[in-house]
């Protein structure tokens, strides 16, 4: 049996943002185990991939939304389970920039079956860093300089 690589994971949360910057919502659910399940950026939660499909497609339908510019921070991996931890910036539609106030901290669970990752979790945190500006500006600052070489 070959033994899982975090690079499985990190292309499985890639993939899943690229569809969001599609505004792909079957695709991004169909990145989810059956049940998978998500907290999305304002709290709301989605079990299911029905749930997740439905509530994409609405977000996508209401606006054209950001696009992700997100930067793998670690992946541990824990048999069959991986814990993916990013950041991501959105850069709104017509503009060049990350807009700040939209920065994210984010956990990804996958799981291994068959030879397949799925999500099990995403989790999508506002990066707020209250009372931290630096905080908040070092964490922009690093999001950019992936927004650069991405150009």
């Amino acid at each position: 049996m070959i033994a899982p690589r975090t690079d499985d994971v990190e292309l499985l949360y890639f993939s899943l943002v690229r569809r969001w910057n599609e505004q792909d919502a079957a695709g991004m659910a169909a990145l989810f185990v059956p049940d998978g399940h998500v907290v999305g950026f304002d709290g709301s939660e989605l079990d299911g991939r029905t749930a997740i499909e439905e509530s994409m497609r609405g977000i996508f339908a209401h606006h054209k939304t950001p696009a992700y510019i997100a930067k793998v921070r670690s992946v541990r991996l824990v048999g069959d389970v991986a814990v993916l931890r990013a950041v991501a910036g959105l850069v709104p539609p017509g503009t060049q920039d990350l807009n700040p106030d939209l920065n994210a901290v984010q956990t990804l669970i996958a799981s291994l079956s068959a030879g397949t990752w799925r999500v099990e979790l995403f989790q999508n945190t506002p990066a707020a860093f209250h009372g931290r500006a630096e905080a908040r500006e070092r964490l922009t600052e690093e999001l950019r300089d992936v927004l650069r070489r991405t150009k």
